[in-house]
């Protein structure tokens, strides 16, 4: 297939730039992936469309305040950080803007001294490998100086940094959100345990990837990202479990998807796991583990939606896209969400 099979025109007014107040106010398309069915909804009334049996997967990865302001020692000049993986305790990889400020030994201070840096090594694909110093714990600084890295299409600020975060965030290590899972409220998750759904999770830190374009014609050509994933035992065995008892496995978000169908291509079965991911999933792509998807409306061309295509058929997808549109559903991280089932 062609990258260009999955564009589809979106009015620019349709991205959302803030999210929805409650989070779980926000619509639901139903879309069914064997007849490409179209239904609308409101996202608390997935509540309703659980059945007793299912599991809810989700993404426990907690966003890192990953964009932070560098004063270059030599000159006095800013440069901007985006803190993308942790590759030991103090050495990250980082994207710079702009790069050319930040060669290899250029040393940087931060938040007025609470954190120094040296660019330790520039990769082949321009970005740097950093060495950062601080009296405190890292992530602890973070907190204080950085800033919520929002994709490059949210132009407005973000007044509650929390809203960029889930309510059940807890790992900290992703430079973007698993957005799908941004419409849930602890109530709703409340309501979904005492109706009979287990729930559980996997984590999966997000790198910036996920919005690098595809610049390749032929998708079978395009070369993923990695990411870091683990399944833990409980979240394995509870999975199994349901498929053994007739249940459905519904994963929250692409993020929990790719985590999920990774470990089943790589043992053969859902098992407890720890690894990187570079798995791409397209049309063509057989699933082994999930049976449904909560996600949310993705970019033209983009990765994400060649994996919806994967689940719910290329022409399901395209045509239910054409609809939002119609529709004027709010898309991308703040948007609307889908449920494919």
């Amino acid at each position: 297939m062609k990258t260009s099979d999955f564009y589809y025109d979106l009015p620019e007014e349709l991205i959302a730039q803030t999210p929805v107040e409650p989070r779980n106010s926000s619509r639901l398309m139903l879309l069914n992936k064997e007849t490409g069915e179209v239904g609308h909804k409101i996202f608390k009334d997935l509540t309703d469309l659980l059945n007793p049996g299912d599991c809810l997967i989700l993404n426990d990865t907690r966003v890192i305040p990953a964009r932070i302001y560098g004063v270059k020692d030599e000159t006095g000049v800013v440069v901007e950080f985006l803190l993308l993986k942790q590759k030991e305790n103090m050495l990250w990889e980082c994207l710079c803007g702009p790069g050319k400020r930040a060669k290899k030994g250029t040393a940087f201070t931060f938040g007025n001294g609470k954190l120094r840096g040296v660019v330790e090594d520039v990769l082949p694909d321009g970005n740097r490998l950093v060495r950062f110093f601080c009296k405190d714990n890292i992530f602890t600084v973070l907190d204080e100086i950085g800033q919520m890295p929002l994709p490059p299409y949210i132009k407005e600020k973000l007044e509650n940094q929390e809203r960029y975060q889930t309510v059940y965030s807890d790992n900290l290590g992703s430079a973007a959100a698993p957005t799908a899972g941004l419409h849930f409220t602890r109530e709703m998750l409340e309501e979904i345990k005492n109706k009979g759904v287990k729930i559980d999770f996997v984590t999966l830190h997000v790198g910036l990837g996920t919005f690098r374009p595809v610049k390749v014609d032929d998708v079978s050509k395009h070369k993923m990202h990695t990411e870091h994933y683990i399944l833990p035992p409980e979240t394995a065995n509870l999975i199994n479990d349901t498929h053994a008892d007739g249940g459905r496995v519904i994963s929250v978000g692409t993020t929990s998807c790719r985590t999920l169908e990774s470990s089943a291509v790589k043992n053969g079965c859902i098992k407890a796991d720890e690894d990187d991911t570079s798995i791409f999933i397209y049309p063509g792509y057989k699933f082994k583990c999930i049976d449904a998807l909560v996600t949310n409306f993705h970019l033209p061309e983009s990765t994400l939606i060649m994996l919806v295509s994967a689940f719910a058929g290329y022409d399901n997808t395209m045509n239910a896209y054409k609809i939002a549109v119609d529709e004027k559903y709010r898309f991308f991280s703040f948007g609307d969400a889908m449920f494919i089932y």
